[in-house]
């Protein structure tokens, strides 16, 4: 399964709007992808289409997070989701 790390670049971490704009990206994919904390093993991971999953996450600035999916398309979707993560939101 693929999975790729990313640093969650938005300055109130991943919370409200940044979650939003992650969650409808994830939701564009026909792929199971999920989110950790980078410390958390991969069966905790969570859904990472669901807004309430990623707030309750508490990826703050900073932290890193992995991301994994499966299925065809998997790494070109996880190469955007990590951009999306390592993009400041709240500075646009």
């Amino acid at each position: 399964m693929p999975e790729r790390a990313a640093t969650v670049a938005s300055r109130v971490g991943l919370h409200a709007r940044p979650a939003a704009i992650f969650a409808e990206a994830v939701g564009e994919f026909d792929l199971d992808i999920t989110i950790a904390r980078a410390d958390e093993p991969a069966d905790e991971a969570m859904d990472a289409a669901s807004i309430l999953s990623l707030m309750s996450l508490g990826a703050s600035h900073g932290d890193v997070v992995v991301l994994r999916a499966e299925g065809t398309g998997a790494d070109d979707a996880l190469e955007r989701l990590v951009r999306i993560l390592e993009t400041d939101h709240d500075a646009e």
